[in-house]
């Protein structure tokens, strides 16, 4: 049987990266890193957006556009999986469960949000 989390759960765990990245020890954050972020998740049809700056995410919320200067696009389950730390964002990547649209500068510095 395949499980779809909710729309809350999926808020709750990009909530739940804020906070985690947040207590990082800031000699560990990507201190001028400034970037808008969307998080589509396709099972629900719903859009979150953020900002990642400093090492944090900040101003999760419900989004509008996916426009953005990060955009990452996966099933609800695998959002929830990669913010428990049950999948890793590299193999996710590879077998296509998880879409990152970003600049390749981008994209090394997303390896250690996750």
């Amino acid at each position: 049987m395949i499980t779809v989390a909710t729309v809350e759960q999926c808020e709750q765990a990009l909530h739940a990266l804020a906070d985690k990245l947040a207590g990082n020890d800031p000699s560990r954050r990507n201190l001028g890193f400034d970037r808008s972020m969307t998080c589509s998740i396709r099972d629900l049809d719903v859009v979150f957006g953020g900002r990642l700056t400093d090492g944090r995410l900040v101003d999760v919320s419900r989004a509008t556009s996916r426009e953005a200067q990060i955009r990452l696009t996966m099933g609800s389950d695998d959002l929830i999986a990669l913010v428990e730390g049950n999948l890793k964002i590299a193999s996710a990547w590879a077998t296509g469960r998880v879409k990152v649209e970003a600049g390749v500068r981008d994209l090394i510095k997303l390896r250690s949000i996750f």
